[in-house]
């Protein structure tokens, strides 16, 4: 007789010859396996006819929920998912916006989120008044349902690469006002509705909004440095304190009286920065959510279309036109406007519109709300003709932004992505004994251009000695460059390490960069003084002195997502160096990827000339330039100004070409003591003189 049921015992139901699957399901492994097929297969079939993959979960999620077959209930855990999802969603938003393009066209974002909510907030409160005979309070919160929006098309955009496009991008962090000033619309109708409309009520919302904002914006970053300086290597770790943050934001945001999607936003804004987009821990943040989280939330949305409601009365389908027409017609409008003030283009356009008209999350907790509160003309009607109205929009959102941001994408990739026409090859050289190998990759990750597709390459140079000891010294090396690769693997970058065996160190290096074709170099120096130092020591300015290509020579010892600012150094008549513009291309990269806003100090030059150039190159955006009178004058300005979690980037040269200077031989072990943190020499690429290949040739 079986007393328990255990770990092997059998099920009851199917022992009594009952089967043991009801309809709607409630087993928990069979709904989460159920949840796993629909989010492979629904993709991958709607691709076949060129429709985007989130439209498929959605009418999945319709066909088998509550209003459709009914395999599956909407219960507290499909719920639960589908929030987290939401939540999700907008923080990996607020992620991955380019937060110095979003600074910098903070207007294009405020003038699109006011208009996306005036235009919309206007309309319906009119129509809802004169067409619907609503009260002006009900008439105000029936236009905050479409008012706001929810980025329902977000994976189109970030699988697509777009997000970092200047529309997409104030479309993104318009969002983040539209459903806030819904939200508060939401508060005010509420208070009304129950008599509470006071001045304390008025006090109590200005002032948990101001403490929430100015708090989570002022210390989530300090927090995140502190974190990520004390736990760069467990990777677990890291997520860990990323959900934590993101959950507590979003929290802290209905604390604060307004939705937790406005608090999810703001943690992904105010970590963005610490979060690189080509590192290891952003590439998990997005798995997790592409994979699981934000498919629920599809699911769940799904889950509450009703058909039906066509067939409900006239009433239903008065209301869900009038909420499907106004939609499509402010949204559209709000775009085109934002669009004509600042010159976008049709795509672009197109772009902002089909992010923006998505409706999900908070048009339902506003009729949902409005519907609990008795609201006049919240009725069932009400919430039938929103339901239709995101069945309406989640098929049209993601079709409207896969067509128009393909172009967008489609246009990108056809730009240079930098001023050579040499296929980008990246090359690390690392020892077995080095700590901060995964620093050097993380440069080289910063630097690197997807588009090309090219793996970072990694070369472990030994010196022979006996073969047993030679042996083990390869051993060593190709145990390390193992570990390198899974490093690489885990931010999705294509790693080749190879450990080759020569004599001199630096011939190991240009040998490589030789056969390999390499068009950029990233060298570790620990900033040690050696015998024959002449600059960085015997094998780095070996290698410098042997090769064309352009190279950073980089002491990174802290987190590169910890940087703040990075000051770049631009020498005496460096613009004239062949490679100048690719080295401002590669400054700019790094700059785009960690977040951090550029300070350039150039001596003895033309500010606004070298701007000019600057403002030529690629990625768009540029940093302040300030002309600095003498090295003196310049070793004083970093001595007082440079902090630990500045990334200092000099643009030097080699001897003999352009914009060489005596003093730049000595600039690395100066810079080395002014500062504790990190920095990067980086040598312009240069035409190969006859010199150059004779000597490569002999040795």
């Amino acid at each position: 007789m079986w007393l328990h049921r255990g770990a092997g015992a059998p099920n009851v139901a199917a022992v009594a010859g009952e089967s043991p699957i009801s309809i709607p399901f409630d087993d928990p492994i069979l709904i989460f396996g159920l949840a796993m097929v629909i989010f492979l297969v629904a993709p991958l079939v709607l691709k076949r006819y060129r429709l985007p993959g989130i439209v498929g979960i959605i009418l999945v999620g319709a066909a088998i929920g509550p209003n459709g077959v009914h395999l599956l209930e909407r219960d507290e855990t499909i719920q639960l998912l589908g929030e987290v999802g939401l939540v999700y969603l907008m923080f990996v938003a607020g992620l991955e916006i380019n937060l110095n393009q979003f600074v910098e066209y903070k207007d294009r974002s405020v003038v699109f989120g006011l208009l996306s909510f005036l235009i919309p907030q206007a309309v319906g409160t009119v129509v809802g008044v004169y067409l619907l005979d609503l009260t002006l309070a009900a008439a105000s919160l029936f236009a905050a349902i479409f008012a706001s929006h929810t980025l329902l098309a977000y994976p189109v955009v970030n699988r697509l690469g777009i997000a970092n496009n200047e529309a997409v991008t104030a479309t993104i962090g318009g969002t983040i006002l539209t459903d806030t000033l819904a939200l508060l619309v939401l508060a005010v109708v509420i208070a009304s509705t129950d008599g509470a409309l006071d001045a304390a009520f008025w006090l109590q919302l200005g002032v948990g909004l101001t403490v929430f904002f100015v708090g989570i914006w002022l210390l989530v970053p300090r927090l995140g440095r502190w974190f990520f300086r004390g736990h760069a290597e467990e990777s677990y770790f890291e997520f860990l304190f990323v959900m934590a943050v993101l959950f507590l934001c979003a929290f802290l945001a209905e604390l604060a009286g307004v939705e937790h999607i406005v608090g999810a936003f703001l943690a992904g804004l105010a970590l963005n920065r610490l979060v690189p987009e080509t590192g290891p821990l952003m590439n998990r943040i997005e798995f997790v959510g592409n994979a699981l989280f934000i498919p629920f939330f599809l699911l769940s949305v799904g889950m509450l279309v009703d058909v039906r409601v066509l067939l409900a009365g006239a009433d239903t389908l008065v209301i869900a036109g009038s909420l499907i027409v106004m939609v499509f017609t402010t949204k559209y409008a709000a775009a085109w406007a934002t669009g004509r003030l600042y010159g976008y283009d049709r795509d672009e356009i197109r772009s902002m519109f089909g992010l923006s008209v998505g409706q999900a999350a908070a048009a339902l907790a506003i009729v949902q709300i409005g519907f609990d509160a008795g609201v006049p003309g919240f009725g069932l009607e009400m919430i039938n003709a929103v339901v239709l109205m995101i069945l309406v929009v989640a098929l049209v959102s993601p079709a409207v932004v896969e067509r128009s941001g393909g172009i967008l994408a489609r246009n990108r990739e056809q730009r240079p992505y930098d001023p050579s026409e040499t296929p980008q090859r990246i090359l690390v050289p690392v020892s077995s004994e080095s700590r901060h190998a995964e620093s050097l990759l993380d440069l080289a990750f910063a630097i690197r251009d997807p588009r090309v597709g090219e793996p970072v390459r990694a070369v472990s140079v030994v010196r022979p000695e006996s073969v047993a000891r030679t042996r083990s010294r390869v051993d060593a090396a190709e145990d390390r460059l193992e570990t390198l690769e899974e490093y690489a693997a885990g931010a999705e970058v294509p790693l080749e390490g190879r450990a080759r065996i020569d004599h001199n160190v630096a011939s190991g290096i240009v040998r490589s960069a030789l056969e390999n074709r390499i068009t950029s170099l990233v060298i570790g120096w620990d900033g040690a003084r050696s015998r024959e130092q002449r600059v960085f020591g015997h094998t780095i300015d070996q290698v410098l002195r042997r090769t064309t290509q352009l190279t950073l020579v980089g002491r990174v010892h802290e987190p590169l997502n910890t940087t703040r600012r990075i000051v770049l150094v631009l020498p005496p008549g460096i613009d004239r160096n062949d490679g100048f513009q690719e080295a401002v291309h590669t400054a700019k990269l790094v700059a785009e990827r960690t977040g951090a806003p550029i300070r350039v100090l150039a001596l003895e030059d033309d500010p606004e000339r070298l701007e000019g150039l600057a403002a030529a190159v690629e990625p768009d955006g540029s940093g302040a330039i300030e002309s600095v009178a003498d090295w003196t004058a310049l070793r004083s300005r970093l001595r007082e100004n440079v902090r630990a979690e500045d990334l200092v980037v000099c643009v030097s040269s080699r001897r003999d070409d352009p914009g060489w200077h005596p003093e730049l031989q000595t600039l690395p072990k100066r810079i080395s003591r002014l500062t504790a943190g990190n920095f990067v020499i980086m040598y312009p690429a240069t035409e190969e003189r006859e010199d150059d290949r004779r000597f490569l040739r002999l040795t």
